[in-house]
């Protein structure tokens, strides 16, 4: 495109880390898409179980904050345009997922996870190294981080309590897009990681779950 912006490394590196405070810092913008929480009543949870549905949100936070980092990590070193104008714009849909668990998470008088830092960290860096090898790789290493994050969406709609609907609007859309997503990186050449890969990701992904619930 005639009005495409060329960026330097130097301009790339000020951007993600312009992402990186944007991600971390409380949200104080605007989503692309209102919560899917809007329309559903404000149901009055007891203590035991506002604890229990934040520290879920909690989990979920803090995994669209390793998504954000694992697509600025590999819009960083994707060799095709294409391929880093996809993980950008995956980013940016990430970014209404982000606002939506931390608002639900405010609402519960609960806070998101001190962790993050750390989990951006290693997820950018993830997401670089992945980038780096090749993008098919990039690729498939966003098709097998969201068949994860399907998994743990599936467990805490199973967990959550039945009159916090709320809560479920939430996840629930949120599940449909990171589908959505997973079976893009498949179309777009991603490679299908074999089970021993996924296995490990998903050793990983219980740390940060058994990690942020309290923390």
């Amino acid at each position: 495109m005639a009005n495409e912006r060329h960026y330097s490394p130097t301009d790339r590196l000020l951007l993600q880390a312009d992402a990186a405070l944007r991600t971390l810092l409380p949200f104080n913008g605007k989503p692309y898409r209102p919560s899917p929480a809007q329309g559903e009543p404000e149901t009055q949870l007891d203590a035991g179980k506002a604890r229990h549905v934040a520290g879920l949100m909690r989990i979920n936070h803090t995994g669209e904050v390793c998504a954000q980092a694992l697509y600025q990590g590999q819009a960083l070193t994707a060799r095709l345009p294409q391929v880093r104008s996809a993980m950008e714009q995956a980013a940016n849909e990430e970014v209404d997922h982000l606002a939506w668990c931390e608002q639900r998470i405010r609402e519960l008088d609960s806070r998101t996870s001190l962790l993050n830092p750390l989990f951006y960290g290693l997820s950018f860096g993830i997401g670089a190294a992945a980038g780096l090898v090749s993008d098919r790789v990039s690729l498939g290493f966003v098709a097998a981080t969201e068949d994860q994050v399907c998994k743990h969406l599936d467990d805490h709609l199973g967990q959550l309590p039945e009159e916090d609907r709320k809560s479920r609007a939430i996840l629930e859309q949120m599940r449909i897009d990171e589908r959505q997503h997973a079976a893009t990186a498949l179309e777009a050449g991603g490679l299908r990681f074999p089970a021993p890969v996924k296995f490990g990701m998903s050793l990983l992904s219980k740390v940060m779950t058994k990690t942020t619930y309290r923390i």
